[in-house]
């Protein structure tokens, strides 16, 4: 009986793992995609400039560069969040 107890549990960490790996793979490509697709900040000393002014002034990045912004912090957080539960189960 515990035999057979043991063997339905491992099991099912088996099927919870892969479901954290395939769960983390999605996870990982919508980062990878919401890296990609955000408009990139102006480089070098006009771009530090513009920057400081654009937070004094208390403009905000309108429309998908917040929607990505906010993408990319949810997703980091849940990688982070998987891997840790992943290496926690292994």
């Amino acid at each position: 009986m515990k035999v057979w107890l043991e063997c339905i549990l491992s099991e099912e960490v088996l099927d919870l793992r892969t479901f954290l790996i395939i769960l983390e793979i999605i996870v990982s490509l919508g980062l990878i995609a919401s890296v990609l697709l955000q408009s990139g900040r102006s480089a070098g000393f006009s771009g530090t400039i513009s920057g400081g002014a654009e937070q004094l002034m208390g403009n905000k990045a309108r429309g998908m560069d917040v929607i990505l912004r906010k993408m990319t912090t949810v997703c980091a957080i849940l990688f982070i969040v998987l891997a840790i539960i992943l290496v926690a189960i292994q």
